[in-house]
């Protein structure tokens, strides 16, 4: 993982009483010697009915719009400035906001996204990929999606290993999730922490007549030694000591959770899944039904080499006019 030198903070509301993303980014840029930019994107349509019919033209209304945000995030960066952090600002139109925020953070030159994630929770998958999983899904750079206000304060950080790579993750990307964990732990004076999840008994390995001969237990203990071992091998390096490393014999949902809950984490660092190569890169199943329970700031990882399908050009405002109604008769 390559220095944190630059972060962009997403502001989707500039004038919301509470703002936990900039604050941490703050912290974290201050934290880090970073620079920091509050990128705030234009996103909502602008209606060519209600532009006729108030009388003024559409670059009227778009100067309006973006005459206003600006002028909010040049408050709030300069706050960050009294705080002792290098910052700007910048307003863009553009859309979806998930792509805006990526295209903004290339133009930057960003090396982590920070974004509020809202605390409603998701009930319907489908709508999981227009916020922020998109987001996670298609940024190049590293996301921390902010769910708790509470500051830093010598946090507690989990990076989430899978040295068995069961899941598909790439062979590298354990070093990544590592490398970013250790360098925020680092920056925030906190504690580091890691959890792997592992099979006790492997899908094929114990067939229904061995349970009776105890053969299970021993498998097991097998089991466990190969994950201690795995886990030694991936820590290589990295200082963690014995009593931070949770080896738990459960699904990795479960096993974050339950580590999360033991330890008291402020960020989980977890890594993205490739289901088909590199070229379409998914959280997986993992993170969807986790991500929601969890009661910490979640930052996701991509391994290196990860080329985003997001177009560079940005796409201006969006355009649109009111649905026509018809009469009941």
């Amino acid at each position: 993982m390559s220095r944190i030198r630059r972060i962009l903070v997403a502001v989707k509301d500039p004038w919301a009483r509470s703002l936990p993303a900039v604050e941490k980014a703050t912290q974290l840029a201050r934290a880090l010697g970073a620079r920091l930019q509050l990128f705030c994107a234009l996103s909502d349509p602008l209606y060519l009915d209600v532009a006729e019919t108030e009388g003024v033209s559409l670059p009227e209304l778009e100067r309006a719009a973006y005459a206003r945000a600006a002028g909010r995030l040049d408050t709030l960066a300069r706050r960050a400035h009294k705080a002792g952090v290098r910052a700007q600002s910048a307003v863009q139109w553009d859309f979806p906001p998930h792509e805006a925020v990526i295209r903004a953070a290339r133009h930057f030159g960003a090396d982590l996204i920070v974004a509020e994630r809202h605390a409603t929770p998701h009930h319907v998958a489908w709508m999981l990929r227009f916020t922020d999983f998109e987001l996670l899904r298609l940024a190049p750079m590293p996301v921390l999606l902010v769910k708790t206000r509470r500051a830093y304060d010598r946090p507690r950080i989990l990076a989430a290993v899978d040295p068995s790579h069961s899941f598909s993750k790439p062979l590298r990307l354990d070093r990544e999730i590592l490398g970013c964990a250790s360098q925020l732990t680092q920056a925030l004076r906190g504690s580091l922490h890691a959890v792997f999840a592992y099979d006790p008994l492997p899908a094929g390995v114990v067939e229904p007549g061995l349970a009776l001969l105890g053969a299970t237990e021993a498998i097991a203990s097998e089991a466990e030694a190969h994950a201690r071992n795995a886990l030694a091998r991936v820590l290589n390096g990295i200082s963690i000591p014995k009593s931070r490393r949770h080896l738990v014999p459960r699904h990795p949902i479960d096993a974050i959770q339950g580590a999360v809950a033991e330890v008291g984490c402020g960020i989980v660092v977890m890594g993205a899944v490739s289901r088909s190569g590199l070229k379409r890169l998914v959280l997986g199943n993992t993170a969807e039904r986790v991500f929601d329970e969890l009661r910490c700031d979640v930052l996701v990882v991509k391994p290196r080499g990860f080329a985003s399908r997001v177009p560079r050009a940005r796409r201006g405002p969006q355009l649109m006019t009111l649905p026509i109604v018809q009469p009941a008769f």
